[in-house]
């Protein structure tokens, strides 16, 4: 068997992007201005909602959006629920935006908030749920939104590996209050860096371009001084240079127009990125089916599509391998993995001042030391696919 390199992630730069790039620096404008504000229009469109605001990292867009929170009367050190598997961000952008996570267990056959154990986290100090679309996968949101209009909660999906999911035939990224996207580089649309929330609610839209610049008044979805440089006849109607006024503490959390161009030229090809990828999907899964049930992975259900952003794997209970032999076994043969994040109560020491104890979290805990994934992105073909089955095969017939 030829040896092949498989890496995780890739970036698409398209000529566009090239041209834009080099437009801003020779503009010498590359604060946030016009591109990004193109890309925000680009996105809502693609995901279907009125706005959406750039931010720096996808972390920056799951915290300020829960900063929107302080807008509806919240105070610090109030509660928002969370899975208890995820990408560490989840877990940081709450502590970030200073509240505390309340953490539920997952369901190992989706990887997601478990739907049944939601209500049972909601407290007196509970002000908003933000679920998980861990791996692409949709959690269940028909249950966090019952639970969310029940107690009066903001909503706030956790969308950084889901865009292009669908729920029920709705967008992931419309199911909520608001939606935070990552753009790095290993997702489906990418910036390199950078996210973006998106949300119906001008409101809220307004509030999270205040909190992007450190809290200011000034919140204009489109900036005449940023996009031309030209007079802003708003700026001292205020007492004083609008700029300088802050009314919420507020984040450093800007996109830059370098970060807005790759997004544009991301967008121009979208179709094909998300075709790529699909493809992908539907043929490794397929492909997987060989390897049951010595190995296992979550499966897309009745009115629902994954987002194609990673392949994950489970290694079933009793196995005579470990997870860590697998990633290392494949590692040692051009295939880049990663491990399948941590239980952030239990796993994660930064969070061990909240006192949770390892097996509180079963499912996530299982999960945790238990399962990989490999990427998915348009750069591979079923090339790569093949050979991580026929290379997966050959370490189980190994061990078996």
């Amino acid at each position: 068997m030829k040896k092949l390199r498989y890496p995780f992630g890739t970036i698409t730069i398209t000529d566009k992007t090239k041209k834009l790039v080099n437009g801003a620096l020779d503009s010498g404008r590359i604060s946030g201005g016009r591109l990004v504000r193109e890309f925000e229009q680009g996105f809502a469109r693609l995901v279907g909602t009125k706005e959406a605001v750039a931010m720096s990292s996808g972390t920056d867009a799951d915290a300020l959006a829960l900063a929107v929170l302080y807008d509806r009367g919240a105070q610090r050190g109030d509660e928002v629920i969370v899975p208890s598997l995820s990408f560490v961000a989840t877990g940081n952008a709450v502590l970030q935006a200073g509240f505390i996570p309340r953490f539920v267990d997952i369901e190992r056959t989706t990887l997601n908030i478990d739907p049944r154990k939601i209500e049972a986290a909601v407290g007196p100090r509970t002000r908003g749920i933000m679920p998980v679309h861990l791996m692409g996968k949709p959690a269940d949101m028909d249950a966090v939104n019952a639970v969310a209009k029940k107690h009066g909660l903001l909503v706030v999906e956790d969308a950084a590996e889901a865009q292009s999911a669908t729920y029920k035939g709705k967008n992931i990224g419309t199911l909520g209050d608001m939606a935070a996207f990552s753009l790095y580089i290993a997702h489906v649309i990418s910036t390199g860096e950078g996210g973006i929330v998106a949300t119906d609610n001008p409101d809220y839209a307004n509030t999270l371009r205040s909190l992007r610049a450190h809290g200011r008044a000034c919140k204009c979805s489109s900036c005449m001084m940023s996009v031309s440089g030209g007079h802003c006849d708003k700026r001292f109607k205020h007492g004083t240079d609008i700029r300088f006024i802050f009314e919420r503490v507020g984040f450093s959390a800007k996109m830059n127009e370098l970060e807005a161009a790759i997004g544009l030229g991301y967008l121009d090809i979208y179709p094909e990125i998300y075709n790529a990828r699909l493809r992908n999907f539907n043929y490794i899964h397929k492909k997987f089916a060989s390897l049951k049930p010595h190995l296992l992975t979550i499966d897309p259900v009745a009115g629902e599509e994954m987002a194609p952003y990673a392949f994950p794997v489970l290694v079933p209970p009793g196995a005579r391998f470990t997870r860590d032999q697998l990633m290392t076994y494949l590692e040692d043969n051009g295939v880049d993995t990663r491990s399948l994040f941590l239980s952030m109560p239990t796993q994660c020491p930064g969070f061990a001042f909240l006192g949770h104890k390892l097996g509180e979290f079963p499912e996530a805990e299982y999960c945790a030391n238990n399962g990989l994934h490999i990427g998915l992105h348009q750069d591979i073909n079923e090339e790569h696919l093949d050979y991580f089955i026929e290379l997966t095969k050959k370490f189980l017939e190994s061990r078996l």
